[in-house]
């Protein structure tokens, strides 16, 4: 028994001498490899003020700036290493890496996927910080674009969260990534109304409206002939385009465009329905000339529509009429029978 504890405790004194032997190398490895972080940063920091100002070089500036980063600290974990055990060889580490990377590539793939995505975004530049994003349910503005997610905040005051893998392989909306934009409304006409004379209000509206371009100019087209209205899309430009600057634009231009129509006596109806009664029994059933259904008349006379209470009104002529004849036959057998 006293014979194991003395080779515990030899052991136990090995161990401390190897450890007090080892700490010089410890200690130093430590402030190379904080010196190597802290050296890192800086040439991260530098990267990124120098192309702050640079709108198109911001994203390449981050992209240099992190694997300037990663690769400084990389170096300084091998220096650290090599210190700390001398009898280990870069070849090691490399081999080491390599065989670490398989496996932490199989285990975080997903991950992997993301930090590749990132940094494709940020080199190609699909969008950039501060531009205006719609993507699938999601709109707002870019705050931020690192390596593994693209940070955005909705117009409502909320952050967004998404991968980068599904940015780059799905479609994205830039509505920042020009200078102009255009926007457009239906406005419904009536069909009494003039055509011509509506379109020069809509587009009188929109010229007299601060902030709509004169060039490109605005316009004004037909789109559809619909169920109860005619439908004229008006078109106008913007700068910049903004969200905040375009809902108060169209605010503008949809109320300076329905104040213009009603002013000129443009009529703006409600959806209205028209239904047509006749009386599937007369004769002329199905005839054209003689019944008008929505099918034009042409060169001929146009038929008189009919209402539920002129034909009401008709079906009681008709009943009175049979009554005044059915009257004179009674009194006609009653003298008979007589």
């Amino acid at each position: 028994m006293n014979a194991e504890v003395s080779t515990l405790l030899e052991k136990i004194q090995i161990m401390l001498n190897s450890f007090i032997t080892l700490l010089p190398n410890l200690v130093l490895a430590l402030i190379v490899f904080a010196v190597f972080f802290l050296i890192a940063r800086a040439i991260k920091k530098v990267v990124k003020k120098l192309t702050r100002d640079r709108r198109h070089a911001r994203n390449l500036g981050m992209v240099l700036g992190r694997l300037a980063q990663g690769t400084t600290i990389l170096v300084g974990l091998f220096i650290a290493l090599s210190i700390v055990i001398p009898s280990l060889k870069a070849g090691d580490l490399v081999q080491l890496l390599g065989i670490s990377g398989v496996a932490i590539g199989f285990a975080f793939r997903d991950i992997l996927q993301n930090f590749l995505a990132g940094i494709l975004i940020l080199l190609t530049e699909p969008f950039q910080i501060d531009d205006q994003i719609v993507f699938k349910d999601f709109e707002g503005t870019v705050e931020n674009i690192q390596t593994r997610a693209t940070i955005i905040k909705t117009y409502d005051g909320r952050r967004i969260v998404i991968p980068n893998s599904e940015l780059f392989t799905n479609a994205v909306t830039v509505n920042t990534a020009f200078e102009h934009r255009r926007l457009e409304y239906d406005i419904g006409i009536g069909y009494g109304d003039d055509i011509d004379e509506a379109k020069r209000l809509i587009l009188e509206a929109m010229y007299h409206t601060d902030g709509v371009l004169k060039n490109p100019a605005p316009d004004a087209i037909v789109v559809e002939l619909a169920d109860s209205t005619i439908h004229i899309r008006a078109r106008w430009w913007v700068k910049p385009p903004r969200r905040a600057d375009v809902l108060d634009l169209q605010d503008q231009v949809l109320t300076h465009i329905k104040n213009k129509l009603t002013e000129n006596g443009i009529d703006l109806p409600f959806p209205t329905q028209q239904i047509l009664f006749h009386d599937q029994t007369e004769e002329i059933d199905g005839d054209r000339a003689h019944q008008r259904e929505g099918w034009p008349a042409g060169k001929n006379r146009v038929p008189r529509s009919r209402s539920i209470s002129s034909s009401l009104k008709r079906l009681a002529e008709i009943k009175s009429q049979q009554n005044g004849a059915d009257t004179p036959s009674a009194e006609h057998s009653s003298t008979v029978k007589e």
